[in-house]
């Protein structure tokens, strides 16, 4: 197996942290100073609108937008005992309850104080998504204030110790919480999860005070940055070490881990080469290859990947890949060559939401059996929450990606202004046949007679060439003059028609 290594890259602006699998860049994070996400932030906000229509609920907490409050993740005040075998992974705290059993209108109302954790951030245009099923993660543990049951990881499959864990939490909690034992708990010693669960309880006790002498809307509890949080929950057994490029970040990123074992803050590592750390690891450039749509594979196929406000989709095609047996051998090598990387990329560019998996054709069944296993291992190693369904018979698989924050695209970039986002631009003969047009408006407006014509060369050229006959039946028709001149630095779209 390939060493796993976090490295961690702080300025007084942002904190980039990667994770690399011998030298692949595998998972990527950014954080900047002014624009720090709310996820997993804790409000005591203000009920603005209540929607019966959509069983959801609109949220005042005191930023721009309103967040968005689902009927199904409002926590009834006497809720049931859930099923102790619930679907819970234990790394990410309670999924949504999709709670049937209450209309919204009978669990919150217009100017009622609710205590609300952001689920997800504003992405695009739509506003922060929260949920009043709290959940504060610690190491080893999850503590849930509003629910009484315990989970446990699904990736700890050893009976006997799922038992052993189970015990030790039963012991410990207070009847009217709950908790979630993490995949980082297996084989831990008992002293060291009661230690994590009691700081989570001091927490939460903390937070109840805030929430008794706080006025809504505001935040009442914040999440670790990027540094701690991303420590927390990608630390794992086969991590080797955590490279630092901030003296000040080590110090602190090793006091943190001491919390739990001095075995893990000698992990730490302080870099001080001479070189920035991204680039001395080969970071820097798979971060920007990370942007473009086009992904090549190993054997000459390529993924073209596109995200729209929808959904985001991938293409799947040969390229250059021609293979040496059968067309069919192709197709599935170069399908099952592309289910790895996609996942890959999945995970790099943290897209989310609904994606769309165009593989190439395969006839035979059993083919498309064989690649859609293969992507459900592969997606075993993401710890985002997955869905998929099985390849239709045109080779497409509809999947779900858990999406808490913006892509990395979408962080990273901004809409092109000259195409608005399109990410298309008129071609040079739509431009000119847009320009004959304006022409004809100006000459009649304009008594003038003489037009000067500003406009890229390659339009420019085309008025001068190919449609020559078009500009010339136009003067001649409205008895004007017109001369064209090139401008390099005018953009393909961009024309200007004066009268002289």
């Amino acid at each position: 197996m390939a060493s796993k290594q976090l490295i961690i890259n702080c300025s007084p602006f942002e904190t980039r942290v990667a994770l690399l699998e011998g030298s692949q860049i595998v998972e990527f994070y950014i954080e900047r100073t002014k624009e720090r996400g709310i996820v997993a932030s804790i409000y005591k906000g203000k009920v603005a609108r209540v929607l019966p229509g959509m069983q959801s609920a609109f949220v005042d907490i005191g930023i721009e937008r309103a967040a968005f409050l689902y009927g199904g993740d409002i926590a009834p005040e006497n809720p049931p005992e859930p099923d102790p075998d619930s679907a819970d992974d234990g790394d990410e705290g309670p999924r949504s309850r999709q709670n049937q059993d209450f209309k919204v209108e009978e669990l919150v109302r217009e100017g009622q104080e609710i205590i609300v954790q952001v689920a997800k951030d504003s992405i695009g245009t739509k506003g922060a998504r929260v949920t009043s099923y709290l959940s504060l993660p610690g190491r080893y543990v999850v503590l849930m204030p509003n629910m009484r049951h315990i989970g446990i990881s699904r990736k700890i499959q050893d009976e006997e110790e799922r038992n052993r864990l189970r015990g030790i939490i039963e012991e410990i909690r207070p009847s009217d919480v709950g908790f979630v034992v993490r995949t980082a708990s297996e084989n831990v010693p008992r002293e060291k999860l009661e230690a994590d669960a009691q700081f989570l309880l001091k927490m939460w006790d903390t937070i109840n005070q805030k929430v008794a002498t706080e006025k809504a809307p505001c935040r009442i509890h914040e999440d670790l940055n990027l540094v701690f949080r991303s420590t927390r929950d990608l630390l794992s057994k086969d991590l080797d070490r955590i490279v630092v490029d901030d003296k000040r970040t080590y110090e602190n990123l090793v006091k943190f881990l001491n919390r739990f074992s001095i075995k893990l803050g000698a992990q730490v590592h302080l870099y001080d080469g001479q070189v920035g750390i991204f680039d001395a690891y080969g970071i820097e450039l798979e971060v920007g290859r990370a942007l473009s749509p086009k992904v090549w594979l190993k054997s000459g196929g390529y993924i073209i990947i596109d995200e729209t406000e929808a959904l985001v989709s991938i293409d799947v095609n040969t390229g250059r890949y021609v293979g040496n047996k059968s067309l069919g051998d192709t197709i599935v090598k170069t399908n099952l060559e592309a289910v790895r990387e996609i996942v890959l990329q999945l995970r790099l560019r943290n897209i989310g939401g609904i994606i769309i998996i165009d593989f190439i054709d395969m006839d035979r069944a059993s083919d498309r059996e064989r690649v859609y296993q293969a992507l459900n291992n592969e997606l075993q190693l993401d710890k985002s929450r997955t869905s998929a369904l099985k390849i239709s018979e045109f080779g497409l698989v509809q999947m779900t990606r858990k999406r808490t924050e913006e892509s990395l695209s979408r962080k990273l970039c901004s809409p092109c202004p000259t195409c608005n986002g399109t990410g298309k631009v008129k071609s040079p003969t739509s431009i000119t046949y847009e320009l004959i047009r304006d022409l004809v408006r100006e000459f009649s407006k304009q008594k003038t007679e003489k037009f000067i014509v500003r406009a890229h060369p390659s339009v420019a050229d085309r008025l001068h060439e190919e449609d020559r006959e078009f500009l010339t039946d136009l003067t001649e028709q409205y008895e004007k003059k017109v001369v064209v001149k090139a401008v390099e630095h005018f953009h393909v779209e961009k024309f200007e028609i004066s009268a002289v």
